[in-house]
């Protein structure tokens, strides 16, 4: 007689459970150049341990990690393509953007140079010799954050590439890690951001032949998304994790983080 009370308890159980774990995991939408260069494999196990919470990685483009948000796929956004993520917070997807790391992009290039741009710390002036030369050069073409930073520029060079799509002008569709291989493939110019570049194993003769123009900084942000847009959000663990990186324990973590000696990301958060 005292079965059917004990199935229901532990049926209870199991779905007070399953409620809990799901209390304690979030998904973070953001970009393969955070997932390439390794900062999320180390950064979340620290994280892991403190919280308790489990942090899912979807690693898209900024545009698409952007668009996944919107679809309430996701608790937090973490991308790198400031105007877009303050739109998102502007149309009700994004309760508080943030400020949370940097660093810069740079032009990799094959050692026989044909646009003759190493050394240049112009960047749209390089942009522009590439052209010029009608220098194969690869872009990610995939609307990311590193995608839009990149047509910026060639905005700024009066330059405009797609008019030469398919010729030395390559769209690959595709990651920062897969466009990197693909361009050095084709001995293609590409543009990346540095912390993929130095995780980046297959550089072959390439190298950096173009940094340190001020219009190549690459801003990081940070931002819960939004119940009342998308009430599946794990509010309290979104939050958490969003004030954790931007703490000042989450800021010295990211900064400690090094590949080859070299440091990736450097924290920049608003401190109070």
């Amino acid at each position: 007689m005292f079965k059917k009370p004990f199935a229901a308890t532990a049926v209870a159980l199991i779905i007070a459970g399953a409620a809990s774990a799901q209390d304690q995991s979030i998904i973070v939408q953001s970009t393969t150049s955070t997932a390439n260069s390794g900062l999320y494999d180390y950064l979340l196990p620290i994280f892991q341990n403190e919280t308790g919470i489990q942090v899912n990685v979807v690693a898209v483009g900024t545009g698409q990690a952007i668009k996944n948000a919107e679809n309430c796929d996701g608790d937090v956004l973490l991308v790198h393509a400031k105007a877009s993520e303050e739109k998102f917070v502007a149309d009700g997807f994004g309760t508080e953007r943030t400020d949370l790391m940097y660093n810069d992009f740079v032009v990799v290039g094959p050692a026989a140079d044909p646009a003759g741009v190493a050394g240049m710390n112009d960047v749209q002036g390089a942009l522009a010799k590439i052209a010029e030369s009608e220098a194969p050069f690869a872009s990610r073409g995939d609307d990311s954050g590193t995608h839009k930073a990149e047509m910026a520029l060639w905005k700024s060079a009066d330059v405009d590439p797609t008019a030469a799509s398919g010729g030395w002008y390559r769209e690959t569709g595709s990651g920062m890690g897969a466009t990197l291989n693909t361009g050095i493939g084709m001995g293609a110019y590409v543009m990346t951001d540095r912390a993929t570049w130095i995780s980046f194993e297959n550089k072959q003769d390439y190298s950096v032949v173009v940094e340190g123009d001020q219009d190549m900084f690459n801003q990081y942000g940070v931002i819960p998304v939004n119940p009342a847009k998308c009430p599946s959000v794990n509010v309290d663990a979104a939050q958490t994790f969003a004030d954790w990186l931007v703490s000042a324990e989450g800021q010295e973590a990211i900064a400690g983080f090094k590949v080859a000696d070299q440091q990736l990301f450097f924290p920049n958060a608003p401190t109070n």
